[in-house]
């Protein structure tokens, strides 16, 4: 199985404490190497941030919940029912919109995500913007969703690429753009300067840099006329 390098899909972080800590080389590890490790990396960063995983600079919204084990780096905007949980990372100059959730999730610099996006085990890179109602699926289907049984893979243009966890989202390298009412993963790595339309659902697969991805009924609607009551 060939690596799949994160270096290839997003940037490290390069402003703030965050880019001191491991995140700083994120792109040099391979994702299943990452996703193995990436708790632990994460305890690693909370340990050398201490008191500082909240930049100063950053707002949150009074009725924003972030967890305990969370790392927000400067000028990063969480904005009013969101919750960021789980040993997210929101890198700097990051902004989480309206009634967002955003769970075990690293945000690259610069990135906006608008209302209502749903983030879980997911890898996004610097300056991306996700629309609104965009939701990163993290599990297989199984026959107790509770205790999924399936590692996740994803197919790629040499082969399976096994990521070897359940547990795995997407990455979504840089300047990525939805639309929205969008469905991704589990299983997903986007490209750099890739376009996702509204309505897709796309999961299992990479997609090459400066792509643009549509759905195949987008330009297929049919409109009929009504039956009306007399």
């Amino acid at each position: 199985m060939l690596p799949l390098w994160l270096g290839d899909y997003v940037s490290a972080p390069t402003r703030g404490t965050v880019a001191a800590t491991v995140y700083g080389s994120l792109g040099s590890y391979d994702l299943a190497d990452f996703l193995a490790c990436w708790p632990r990396l994460h305890r690693q960063a909370l340990a050398a941030l201490g008191k500082h995983r909240i930049h100063p600079s950053a707002f949150i919204h009074p009725q924003a919940i972030v967890g305990d084990d969370v790392i927000i780096g400067p000028d990063v905007k969480v904005w009013e029912f969101s919750t960021v949980r789980k040993g997210s990372v929101l890198c700097a100059g990051a902004q989480i919109g309206f009634n967002c959730e955003v769970t075990a999730a690293f945000v690259g610099e610069d990135t906006v995500l608008g209302h209502r996006i749903g983030l879980n085990r997911t890898i996004i890179g610097r300056e991306a913007h996700l629309s609104a109602q965009v939701t990163i699926a993290a599990i297989n289907m199984a026959p107790d969703i509770r205790t999924p049984d399936r590692d996740v893979i994803i197919r790629t243009e040499t082969g399976i690429y096994r990521t070897g966890t359940p547990h795995f989202g997407a990455v979504l390298g840089d300047h990525t753009q939805t639309g929205n009412s969008i469905s991704l993963g589990p299983g997903l790595a986007v490209g750099r300067h890739c376009r996702i339309n509204s309505g897709v659902s796309l999961a299992i697969r990479t997609v090459p840099d400066h792509s643009t991805v549509t759905a195949p009924y987008a330009t297929r609607a049919h409109i009929h006329p009504q039956r009306v009551r007399e």
